[in-house]
């Protein structure tokens, strides 16, 4: 006998460099240092969270995570789903036939009891990048961990156990999903504080006729000419911020 999984929904998950991971910390404890040299992004965000600044390409070390991280492991994603689709049924989404953009970037500030509600994201991927956890974020109990919800509520009595999946925070580790996946983040208890980045990259198909680029079908952070759709905002008033095309 086989088990096999019905309906998947697809996370990718990878490990930054340590050199990477220690310039995104010195990043934070700057941008931290002095919050009035960024934007807040919490008007715009879903999170209850102390604090959520934007952070955009001028920052080289987020310039850096966008095109080396960010951006080709949304293509990775895209390049797996399609693997399970017949050729006549991938559509756009074969390279050279699309290009990725970066929509943008922030800083999560969580301390105890803030949380992040079930919500879903604009564009077409979303992810999450752990930058420090405090020691009480443990496997343990639900406290300070991303959620992923499936369609139907999680209820153990009718078996229904794959409808939440829990992911627990650890320094350096990163997921990639598809924008309109549900997630959320328990609050926690005690000192201290759980840093992470977010993100949202919109995946823009190419006009048939317009030639694609040798190499990776992927746009660098800024370029104009591979610039989203005016519709990937995370609502239609928000403002783009500046630097990502």
């Amino acid at each position: 006998m086989e088990v096999q999984s019905l309906f998947p929904r697809y996370l990718l998950k990878g490990h930054l460099a340590d050199a990477q991971l220690t310039g995104l910390l010195q990043l934070a404890e700057q941008v931290l240092a002095d919050p009035r040299g960024t934007t807040d992004a919490s008007v715009k965000l879903a999170g209850q969270l102390a604090l959520q600044r934007e952070l955009g390409p001028h920052f080289p070390a987020v310039a850096g995570l966008c095109a080396d991280v960010i951006l080709p492991a949304c293509d990775r994603w895209i390049s797996h789903v399609m693997e399970q689709q017949p050729p006549q049924g991938r559509g756009p989404w074969i390279p050279g036939r699309y290009g990725l953009q970066m929509i943008d970037v922030w800083l999560n500030v969580q301390r105890a009891g803030d949380y992040n509600p079930t919500h879903t994201h604009g564009g077409s991927f979303s992810g999450v990048l752990f930058l420090k956890v405090p020691p009480q974020i443990t496997g343990e109990r639900f406290d300070g961990q991303l959620c992923f919800h499936g369609p139907e509520e999680w209820h153990i009595q009718s078996f229904r156990t794959g409808m939440a999946h829990y992911v627990l925070p650890v320094p350096g580790e990163f997921y990639v999903f598809p924008a309109w996946q549900p997630h959320s983040v328990a609050p926690f208890r005690g000192e201290g504080e759980r840093w992470s980045m977010a993100f949202n990259v919109a995946a823009v198909p190419r006009p048939v006729n317009q030639p694609a680029a040798a190499g990776l079908a992927v746009a660098a952070p800024g370029r104009a000419d591979q610039a989203p759709p005016a519709n990937v905002s995370l609502s239609i008033a928000r403002p783009r911020p500046g630097g990502f095309g």
